[in-house]
């Protein structure tokens, strides 16, 4: 099985580029973000499939007749959902490879939308949310892992947050889905949507079977050239990529300091560098979701509506435009994220995120509904998912992903998100909930608070790892 797996990596490797040659740099560049791209762009659905509903539900609770608790479970329920696929996609990405891993992710991604683009009664449309969960987790995990360990250290931040950005192009793409069809009928519209998802999963399963294999899982299987061939593809230089490799051999081969597997070495018995590891991947992801960023990315009509905005043409219209200003201060932290560091970005952030939501909550609570509330508000969610994008949003994977030694990074992530997608759920399943007790304000200001609590988490916690190699991390976190 091994010489076949060699040999259908090799195949796949001419697909994206040929074999580098000396002083051949760009070209090596070029192949790792090459890589990064495909296996990034299965986040595109996901963003789309959790964003859809956002735009899907007005026509949704029409159609199927739902009521708001209901819409409330089936918007935030795939984040609980896909708890089971999350905890499963370290053992999965360490037994089928990281590449094997995103292809069945895929595949259960066009099955779920054509599942829920078929949907005609409630308990059929949650399946169809169950279904897609597994996709989503899938590529959540394995996406952020595959990319920090295919890119050199010198970009792997811009590369690591490729993730962030095509998840932030499938919410825009969902927006813009949601906007375009919302004339149609309302028993065909939101079918659609959903059934537009079906298809592009067939061409990213193509496309990531073109990529090769991760080098450290290559490494963690004895197949050192195949390793070795990929990191002088994606390496800045051929003396890098043998560095790169002896690093990696020396992870592989050092003795493990708990003798229960995996999770009993990051739970039960973690030495202080893994528990100083584990609290701040755990910590970076809770507080990520619970500032309250899927609040704005599924109840954004919402909250426009009790702004003072009427129709759900200008409702829409706006959050098309929220989504094209997170779309493209994602670009900030992909361009400056190996300039700057991880650190400052995620502290200006975190900073940002707080008093944006202020800002919102004040203009929710003071002013009375008309246009000018519409447009204070309208201003004040972009400047959140502004803040957001910089940094809080795409720094917590790449910093996540590259932060955990090699023998615990495929359950370290899966760990990291299951702490994401849990508070993610509750956030999203209890918003309406909240906001008709302590006011949609309340809600805000209290994202606030946990906002300014995580700047000052990761003044406190998190060092810079700008420009360090993977393996050099345990260095950093033992101090």
């Amino acid at each position: 099985m091994a010489h076949a797996d060699d040999a259908t990596a090799t195949a796949a490797m001419p697909l994206l580029a040929s074999p580098a040659k000396p002083g051949d740099e760009p070209r090596r560049n070029m192949y790792a973000f090459g890589c990064a791209t495909l296996a990034s762009m299965t986040t595109i659905l996901m963003g789309y499939n959790l964003a859809l509903m956002s735009g899907a539900q007005l026509f949704i609770r029409e159609d199927v007749g739902l009521t708001d608790a209901q819409i409330e479970v089936l918007a935030g329920s795939m984040n609980v959902f896909m708890l089971a696929s999350i905890l499963a996609a370290g053992w999965a990405a360490d037994v089928l490879g990281r590449r094997g891993t995103l292809v069945l992710a895929n595949a259960f991604l066009m099955a779920g939308a054509l599942a829920m683009s078929l949907g005609a009664t409630y308990a059929a449309l949650m399946a169809a949310r169950f279904v897609t969960s597994v996709g989503v987790g899938f590529s959540l995990v394995v996406a952020p892992v595959y990319n920090a360990e295919i890119s050199p250290a010198s970009a792997r931040g811009v590369l690591s947050s490729l993730l962030d950005m095509f998840i932030n192009v499938g919410i825009l793409l969902s927006y813009v889905s949601s906007y375009a069809l919302a004339g149609l009928p309302v028993h065909v519209g939101w079918r659609i949507m959903y059934g537009i998802g079906v298809l592009p999963p067939v061409f990213l399963a193509a496309g990531v079977l073109a990529m090769p294999e991760s080098p450290r899982w290559l490494a963690m299987r004895g197949r050192h050239a195949d390793a070795r061939a990929v990191l002088v593809r994606t390496s800045d230089s051929v003396e890098e990529a043998e560095l790169r490799l002896e690093e990696i051999k020396r992870a592989v081969e050092a003795p493990q300091e708990s003798t229960g597997g995996v999770w009993q070495e990051l739970l039960l018995r973690p030495s202080a560098m893994v528990r100083r590891i584990v609290t701040c991947v755990v910590g970076l992801h809770f507080f990520q979701q619970a500032s309250g960023i899927d609040a704005i990315v599924l109840y954004s009509p919402l909250v426009f509506k009790k702004a003072g905005m009427a129709s759900n043409t200008s409702v829409l219209g706006a959050t098309v435009a929220v989504g094209v200003v997170k779309t493209c201060f994602i670009l900030v932290a992909t361009l400056f994220s190996d300039r700057l560091g991880r650190r400052p970005l995620l502290l200006a952030s975190t900073g940002g995120v707080a008093v944006a939501l202020t800002s919102l909550a004040l203009t929710l609570r003071v002013a009375s509904p008309s246009t000018a509330s519409a447009a204070a508000c309208v201003a004040s969610v972009m400047a959140f998912v502004a803040a957001f994008s910089v940094g809080f949003g795409p720094m917590t994977a790449t910093y996540t992903a590259e932060i955990m030694p090699l023998r615990l990074r495929a359950q370290g992530a899966s760990l990291g998100m299951a702490v994401n997608r849990l508070t993610c759920g509750v956030v999203s399943m209890t918003f309406i909930s909240l906001a008709g007790g302590i006011t949609m304000a309340g809600c805000f200001f209290l994202y606030a608070g946990v906002a300014a609590v995580a700047c000052v988490f990761v003044y406190v916690r998190l060092p810079e790892t700008r420009g360090r190699s993977l393996e050099d991390m345990d260095v950093l976190f033992a101090k």
